[in-house]
């Protein structure tokens, strides 16, 4: 079973927001927290989490140093983030080794920029 979850943004340690932009509500968990379980846990499968690398016309940047919004999904649950510029796998992976993955993923224009955000947080700790 391979199932793929919405998000609205993800930090740099890998949780997901796929409820709120800002003040707009976009929508409620549902069931995706039961569907990324059943993927990542499924011989074979895996559980993806798409979205794309920018919002507002690449204003902005949703992978984040830190959420906005409520934390859907957990960090210990998310399996691959992908974006328009790869995958990353994030299960089985200490917090910095899925730090450089995601800002692999971000798109260029915000990848200096989330490293040192990335530098700022590992040196306080995660």
């Amino acid at each position: 079973l391979v199932t793929l979850n919405p998000a609205l943004e993800v930090d740099l340690t890998g949780q997901v927001n796929a409820e709120q932009s800002g003040a707009a509500y976009m929508g409620g968990t549902g069931g995706q927290v039961d569907f990324v379980r059943a993927g990542a846990r499924s011989p074979g499968g895996a559980s993806l989490m798409v979205l794309a690398a920018t919002a507002k016309g690449g204003a902005i940047s949703k992978i984040v140093p830190a959420l906005n919004g409520p934390v859907t999904t957990a960090r210990t649950e998310v399996d691959v983030v992908v974006t328009e510029f790869g995958a990353a796998e994030l299960k089985g992976q200490p917090l910095a080794e899925r730090t450089r993955r995601l800002i692999a993923v971000a798109h260029p224009d915000f990848r200096e920029e989330l490293s040192r955000a990335a530098h700022a947080i590992q040196t306080r700790g995660f």
